[in-house]
C-alpha cells in the first residue's frame, strides 16, 4: 500500500504558510513505514526540534482505478478516518531553501499515524465532515471538509491519472490553518464531529 498525501488543499494554510493557492492539487508519498503501529506513541525524531502536527481527513481506497473519471471517483472508498501528516519544520525549510526534496521532513517512520476507519453513511456527506484535533483537550484544528479546494472525488481523479490507486492506499486530504509544533508528553486527539478515532500520545 501506498500513503498520498495532497498538499496546501485548504486555502487558509496555505496562506499560514506563505504558499501560493494551488490551482490543481499537489501530491507526495509517504512509504507504508510512516504508518504509526496502533496504541505506539509517536516519537519526536532525533533530527528535528520543530515537528509540527498537520490533522488530515484519510481516505481509504477500496478497489483497483486508473485514470479514474470525477464523476466515478465516489464509487472508489467507503470508509474514512482522521491521520496526522507530522512534519520535521526545520527540516523541510532547510530543504526548500536549497531547492531540494523534503520526504526526510515528511516521510520518516512513524510520520503519518491514522486512527479508526468509519464507514460513510448514506446521509453522510464527505465534504460535509467536522474534523477536529485536541492537544491536551484544547482544540487546535477544527474545519469542515467543505472548505477544501480540491474535492475527494476531484482528488482520487486526479492522482489516478498519474498513480494507479490499489485497494488498501489511503489519501491524506490536506490540511487546515493551526498546524504547530508538539511537545513530548502531549496528548493529542483527532475526530469526526463528535466520534473520536485517533488517540496518540507524544515521547
Amino acid at each position: 500500500m501506498k500513503i498520498i498525501c495532497i498538499g496546501r488543499n485548504y486555502a487558509d494554510h496555505a496562506k499560514e504558510m506563505k504558499s501560493e493557492v494551488p490551482t490543481e492539487p499537489v501530491f507526495f508519498l509517504k512509504p507504508d513505514t510512516a504508518l504509526l503501529p496502533k496504541r505506539n506513541p509517536f516519537f519526536i525524531p532525533s533530527f528535528s526540534n520543530d515537528v509540527h502536527h498537520e490533522l488530515e481527513l484519510v481516505v481509504r481506497i477500496s478497489r483497483v482505478g486508473k485514470s479514474i473519471e470525477e464523476r466515478f471517483a465516489h464509487r472508489y472508498y467507503n470508509e474514512v478516518s482522521v491521520g496526522i501528516d507530522f512534519t520535521a519544520r526545520d527540516i523541510q525549510a532547510l530543504c526548500k531553501s536549497k531547492g531540494l526534496p523534503w520526504e526526510k521532513a515528511k516521510a520518516f517512520d512513524g510520520s503519518a499515524p491514522v486512527g479508526k476507519f468509519v464507514i460513510l453513511k448514506d446521509d453522510q456527506n464527505i465534504q460535509d465532515l467536522d474534523i477536529t484535533l485536541k492537544i491536551n483537550d484544547q482544540i487546535v484544528q477544527e474545519v469542515n471538509t467543505s472548505k477544501m479546494i480540491f474535492s475527494v472525488t476531484q482528488i482520487i481523479s486526479y492522482v489516478s491519472q498519474f498513480i494507479t490507486l490499489k485497494i488498501g492506499d489511503l489519501i491524506f486530504t490536506g490540511t487546515p490553518a493551526g498546524v504547530g509544533p508538539v511537545k513530548i508528553n502531549d496528548k493529542l486527539e483527532g475526530f469526526i464531529g463528535e466520534e473520536s478515532l485517533l488517540k496518540l500520545n507524544v515521547k
